[in-house]
């Protein structure tokens, strides 16, 4: 400050002509810095605006306008993702998600309200980078004594390449006998192929679980230096996922093998080029992915979790019984009300109910238990839009039920029943004696009667998991197995064929359950690749996820 004081001229008339100067600049600055501050508080009116639409459509988009609905949502959330990194662009603290980088690693966290700091796995590499000042004081040359350090994290991305692996076999001969003697070639994933198992890993979790198409895998191989043809990554596609067939076969056997599963589906579109030959709309008609999952982590049960993927082409009941023809037990199927249609009562999908009817010897093989959550959002709906205080109740009481499902959660099943027995029995009880009261106060043919009569004309179903700790008190674990599909359409849109629905459901099959196992998924299939071709086919069951394990330690497990 002092040079620059010394640096001023002492003309009066300059000086004056310097300071309007920087009055003029500050300003400029000022008018700058208001216009930035009215631009980010617009783009927060404006995002605030989009998630509340985008959360209405959330709820509309059911039945027959339900693609409609959807293709605007995902039109919504591109123009709010935009908006969100232009907003943070321009916002006043960069990287706000971490402290400085001078800051001490104590300090992190203490973070902006809202906002999370990366969670980072304890496996994941770490590479120490140690800044000495030296052992001499730069101001008067004394020695440098250690007070301790400050430490700060950086996370930083290896860029991952391509390289080519050059099998030389050398032949040598005896010079006794004059045999050659040469050692066998290693088997490959695919044999006669090029793509190695880490490779062909990598392309099969992009394509089905990052929802990356292959022209876009193309491009990205491109840029670090392989041109590998679109036709040459459907090929190892379809190779890859035929040589993962018996295992995916052994895990579509045990799952279903269970005594309790839960379950859903959700539309995919199709091409069908009948249909496009025959002028009928554009050759797209809509098939179907259903899910069986079996995940007994809520009681601590020991039967390892998984998920069933299958392809339809239409969504008639044949296709579940079909699936669910040996299976015996309980199943937690969707309850569709009255986001299902609008226009008819209540009910389950018609395609489950025959499996819950007695055979000829009047036993029941299927016991349904019905779905909490499902009920709860029809008393949901028609609060959201008539400010019913007889549905703000309704939602209050199912409330509680949760409440106590929280505190029991992850204990046995035995501990849960008993709770369940004490606690949640009275509460369900009431809820029955006080919704059929409400219905001789309420409009017979309302969306809130039809709510009522739903839960209660399928009661026992809705009372199955006061008997049974092992049964959940929702279907939410098969709706977050099918989460996936519903953000793969985004991307992929539709699946080429029928075979490709087929494929795209035996890819899910092992994917989303090495997932249910805490494995990353791509380590978990590079390591089976790597295998399988040498493992003995009655030892399949060593390669299943649950029973997997890698060759070095722990490198396929997930944070």
């Amino acid at each position: 400050m002092a040079n620059t004081t010394h640096s001023l001229p002492n003309d009066p008339v300059i000086l004056k002509a310097m300071i309007a100067t920087l009055e003029a600049e500050n300003g400029q600055l000022q008018e700058d810095a208001d216009r930035m501050s009215a631009t980010l508080r617009a783009h927060e009116a404006l995002v605030q605006a989009l998630q509340l639409q985008i959360t209405r459509l959330r709820k509309q988009k059911f039945g027959a306008s339900s693609e409609k609905i959807e293709r605007e949502i995902e039109q919504l959330e591109l123009v709010l993702e935009f908006l969100e990194v232009a907003a943070a662009s321009n916002a006043d603290v960069v990287g706000a998600d971490d402290a400085s980088s001078e800051a001490p690693s104590t300090e992190l966290s203490e973070q902006k309200p809202g906002r999370r700091r990366p969670r980072v796995s304890d496996d994941t590499p770490r590479e120490r980078i140690t800044l000495d000042p030296g052992e001499a004081c730069p101001e008067c040359g004394g020695d440098l004594r250690p007070l301790g350090e400050d430490v700060s994290d950086i996370l930083e991305l290896v860029t991952a390449k391509l390289k080519v692996i050059e099998i030389a076999r050398l032949k040598k001969s005896c010079r006794r006998c004059e045999k050659i003697t040469q050692l066998p070639a290693p088997s490959r994933p695919i044999p006669r192929s090029m793509v190695g198992p880490g490779l062909l890993a990598h392309i099969l979790v992009g394509k089905f679980d990052d929802h990356l198409p292959l022209y876009r895998q193309n491009e990205i191989f491109a840029r670090k230096g392989a041109d590998i043809p679109r036709s040459t990554l459907v090929d190892w596609c379809g190779q890859g996922m035929r040589v993962l067939a018996p295992l995916i076969a052994r895990i579509r056997e045990e799952i279903m093998a269970s005594d309790r599963l839960h379950t859903d589906d959700t539309p995919i579109k199709v091409l069908d080029p009948s249909r496009r030959a025959r002028g009928i709309g554009k050759g797209i008609k809509v098939g179907r992915i259903w899910t069986y999952v079996r995940d007994d982590r809520s009681w601590g049960g020991s039967a390892p979790p998984g998920a069933v993927y299958y392809f339809s082409t239409d969504r008639k009941g044949e296709h579940p019984q079909s699936h669910l023809a040996k299976f015996e037990g309980i199943l937690q199927a969707p309850s569709y009300g009255l986001q299902a249609n609008h226009c008819r009562a209540m009910d389950a999908f018609s395609g489950y109910k025959k499996l819950y009817e007695p055979d000829t010897a009047g036993t029941v093989r299927v016991r349904e238990a019905a779905c909490w959550a499902h009920l709860r959002r029809d008393f949901h709906d028609v609060c959201a839009t008539t400010k019913s205080e007889i549905a703000r109740e309704a939602l209050d009481r199912i409330g509680a039920l949760y409440d106590i499902e929280r505190e029991i959660a992850g204990q046995s099943a035995e501990r849960r029943k008993a709770v369940r027995q004490k606690l949640t029995r009275p509460k369900v009880e009431a809820f029955k004696v006080w919704a059929e009261v409400q219905l001789e106060r309420i409009p017979g043919k309302g969306d809130l009667a039809k709510a009522f009569r739903y839960g209660l004309k399928r009661w026992s179903s809705f009372t199955l998991f006061l008997d049974d700790g092992r049964v959940a008190i929702d279907n939410n674990a098969a709706e977050r197995a099918i989460k996936p599909v519903v953000i793969g359409r985004k991307n992929f849109m539709f699946a080429g064929s029928d075979a490709g629905g087929e494929t795209l459901a035996d890819a899910m099959t092992i994917i989303e359950t090495a997932k249910f196992n805490g494995l990353n998924p791509e380590a978990y299939l590079a390591d089976v690749f790597e295998r399988i071709q040498d493992h003995k086919i009655n030892q399949i069951d060593e390669l299943l996820p649950w029973n997997w394990k890698a060759k070095s330690n722990q490198a396929a497990v997930v944070a």
